[in-house]
């Protein structure tokens, strides 16, 4: 079974990473695995050395990974591998504050026999400070590649878990053959994620445990001091728990606080004051209304770099009824608040960055597009994506800004990096260059020569590519009244021939295509994503499948159908 998979197309790549027992079947294929030399001149390009300098005219010397130089008028070693940098814009490379990328969820343990609902052991209660992020991660993970080709250089990785899931750790997203590690515990990762049938279930009751957990620690901690210098006194209970809390409590790392809505913001914060410790807020969505508190409370933020979706406006008619129309009033501007939100906290003198725990990288350059749009400045956006992260995980001395004997982490695009029609060239990490295929823009399909939008509808014959081969199939796209609606065939993974899945969230935009459909495979739905630009009978895009990587997939109108219309 498992050969006969391993030949059914990209499809079926998802699933070998799930029943194979080589996992690197499922690992994508990037550029920039070795280096050719140790030594890189990127010549005579725009190079952007931090979000608040303008552009100046240099080449940037490169050398065993760090920056060597910067100048107009460099003298380059016999050595050095020239990169003609004339139409390229660099920038240093972006930096994720709180990421999911490469990492894995531990299996879930087994309950005792003995187990008590109301005070079960910390492991089963999602209580395991003393886990690390580098033990679920794995460099092969295909989003590596994603993220890496939407800018990110460095990540910090935070834990699957419960309310206290253990420490994140800062990495490089570069050669899988290096460790990458940056820094070890460099956060306890916490929620107010409740456990399933037992205590804590509720967000109250996470803090209450919260609040025992870290008081317990601390007074372990001072008993422990007392016991090596004062004799005849008990021997206090050391757990890996209150051990694994020492770190926070001594403030020597920051506890990294999931909170997305207001009521979260304002519980994390009222821990904070209330125990003292360091704190990041991540995953912020909803934050407007307690700018004050987290200004006050001096804790660092990171905020999820996606915007809300936009098709229930879209979808709007121009005649509707007196209630729909006051629905659709409401939607857009909870909207319209959303997206300005960064703007707000730019224009509040907050430092923030970005988190993209559950964000698709592919949308990432069109969210800080509509932040940009909706008020954020294009300097506090750089920021938010390289020196204030750095800031925050202590990595300034060595990333953030393009300065001499920093690491070679850098953008090379082919136009200024918030442009509309710009690309990602080349990326450097560590002094590795992973080359990306840009493309030339093609007409937008809004309007075409004649007046006329695109052709979209009909049968598209689709192939895709990936390490495990070649597959392809049907792609039916039909429109219902303002939406788009359709079936995709595809290469079942079980080796019967063909499946068919429908499509959704089709969306058609300024020439680019973009759907999803799910695929079952051995009882389990992974989800695939599918965008691209698409012209006169083509269509150009890319297929994410899940965490497995991208993929090219290339489509062709049927002729009989583009002559009929």
């Amino acid at each position: 079974m498992k050969k006969k998979l391993l030949y059914t197309g990209v499809f079926c790549l998802g699933v070998l990473g799930f029943l194979s027992t080589n996992p690197t079947n499922a690992q994508s294929d990037p550029s920039g695995k070795k280096r050719i030399t140790d030594t890189y001149a990127i010549t005579n390009a725009t190079v952007f050395t931090a979000p608040d300098q303008k552009g100046i005219k240099a080449t940037v010397l490169i050398k065993d990974g760090l920056i060597l130089d910067i100048g107009s008028k460099l003298s380059l070693p016999k050595e050095a591998k020239t990169i003609e940098g004339d139409s390229l814009y660099i920038y240093p490379g972006f930096i994720a504050g709180a990421s999911d990328v490469g990492i894995t969820k531990p299996k879930d343990p087994d309950r005792p026999d003995d187990f008590i609902s109301s005070n079960p052991p910390d492991e089963i209660a999602g209580i395991t400070p003393w886990r690390s992020s580098m033990d679920q991660f794995s460099i092969k993970d295909g989003k590596i590649d994603d993220l890496r080709k939407a800018g990110f250089t460095i990540a910090q990785i935070k834990p699957e878990g419960g309310m206290l899931a253990g420490k994140t750790a800062v990495i490089l997203l570069g050669n899988e053959l290096s460790t990458n590690l940056l820094k070890d515990n460099a956060a306890l990762a916490a929620s107010f994620s409740g456990s399933r049938g037992m205590y804590p279930a509720t967000a109250v009751g996470v803090m209450a445990k919260f609040r025992e957990v870290y008081d317990n620690a601390k007074l372990t901690d001072e008993r422990s001091q007392k016991y090596t210098t004062v004799s005849g006194l008990k021997r206090p209970e050391i757990t890996p728990t209150y051990s694994a809390m020492q770190e926070v409590i001594n403030g020597r790392i920051p506890v990294l606080f999931s909170a997305s809505t207001e009521l979260e913001i304002r519980r994390a914060i009222s821990l904070q004051k209330e125990k003292g410790f360091k704190l990041i807020l991540t995953d912020l969505e909803e934050y407007e209304t307690v700018l004050d508190a987290i200004k006050a409370s001096g804790a660092h933020v990171l905020v999820k770099l996606e915007i809300p979706d936009d098709k229930a406006i879209k979808a709007q008619k121009d005649e509707a009824s007196k209630e729909a129309t006051e629905l659709y009033a409401r939607v857009k501007k909870a909207y319209d608040d959303a997206i300005a939100q960064t703007a707000k906290l730019e224009k509040a003198g907050i430092p923030f960055a970005f988190t993209t725990v559950g964000v698709k990288s592919k949308d990432i350059m069109k969210s800080l597009q509509v932040m940009i749009e909706n008020g954020l400045s294009e300097q506090a956006a750089l920021a938010a994506l390289t020196t204030n992260p750095a800031s925050i995980l202590g990595l300034d001395k060595v990333a953030g800004t393009i300065e001499k004997g920093k690491m070679a982490n850098l953008i090379l695009s082919t136009d200024s990096i918030f442009a509309k029609d710009s690309q990602i060239k080349h990326v450097v990490v560590d002094g590795y260059i992973y080359d990306y295929e840009t493309k030339a823009k093609k007409k937008s399909s809004k309007e075409g020569e004649n007046g006329d939008t695109v052709q979209i509808e009909g049968d598209w014959d689709y192939t895709s590519e990936s390490p495990a081969g070649s597959s392809g199939g049907i792609l039916s796209i039909k429109k219902e009244g303002s939406e788009y609606t359709g079936t995709i065939s595809y290469d079942d993974p079980s080796g019967s021939d063909k499946a068919t899945s429908p499509i959704k969230n089709v969306t058609l935009e300024e020439g680019t295509l973009s759907f999803s459909f799910d695929v079952t495979a051995n009882g389990m739905q992974i989800t695939v994503d599918v965008s691209g630009e698409v012209s006169e009978g083509s269509y150009d895009a890319t297929m994410t499948v899940g965490e497995f990587g991208s993929f090219p997939f290339k489509g062709t109108l049927t002729p009989t159908l583009i002559a009929n219309n």
